[in-house]
């Protein structure tokens, strides 16, 4: 009975999972599969003027698209026992618990989740929308506005990112991503935003 019972919590765990995209390189092939995701990206568009191909190049670097991404844990006793992990970042956008918490107050979303897509990208807006306004950065940025969402506004101020190499990598590779998904959005926008397209494909 017991075994049943575990059986079926982990069935509806399983259920309530939204897989990772089949093409994550593709912003297009992305949104045709994943109907919501392009509806909650154009929101945050419109609230924050934050482009789908940042938002999307954030949430593809930061969790592979994996909805309930966690750091790794920390290994000790010569790398054989997992200990802690490395910090409280959760979710599509890795968000730490501080970070969210003043989000969700700031932005007013008393319930939002960092588990939840739409929560997220609308994070992501919120964060580098703040960030361009205080640290005059450009909105169409990846690279500069990823080092902010890394180093967090008073390391960028302090340019913190600088004695770190892999991550300037890191946010070359989210800048090579933003303008891949930028030209791929322009050949699919047009259809994406028809209110039938949706019905017949």
């Amino acid at each position: 009975m017991k075994l049943l019972k575990l059986s079926l919590i982990v069935l509806i765990l399983n259920s309530c999972t939204t897989a990772p995209p089949k093409s994550p390189n593709d912003i297009c092939e992305i949104f045709d599969e994943k109907r919501s995701w392009y509806r909650a990206s154009i929101r945050t568009y419109e609230r924050w003027d934050i482009e789908p191909s940042i938002t999307m190049a954030f949430i593809k670097q930061e969790s592979s698209f994996q909805q309930g991404a966690k750091p790794e844990r920390e290994r000790i006793f010569f790398g054989l026992i997992p200990w802690k992990r490395e910090s409280s970042a959760y979710g599509y956008a890795q968000v730490i618990d501080g970070t969210w918490d003043l989000y969700k107050q700031e932005a007013g979303r008393t319930f939002a989740s960092r588990t939840n897509f739409s929560d997220s990208v609308d994070f992501i807006g919120w964060y580098n929308n703040r960030n361009s306004k205080n640290l005059r950065i450009s909105k169409k940025n990846a690279r500069s506005l990823y080092l902010a969402y890394h180093e967090g506004p008073e390391g960028f101020k302090k340019g913190s990112y600088r004695s770190k190499p892999w991550l300037l990598g890191v946010a070359d590779k989210v800048q090579r991503s933003a303008n891949n998904y930028r030209v791929q959005f322009t050949e699919c926008k047009d259809e994406l935003k028809n209110p039938f397209y949706f019905l017949f494909n």
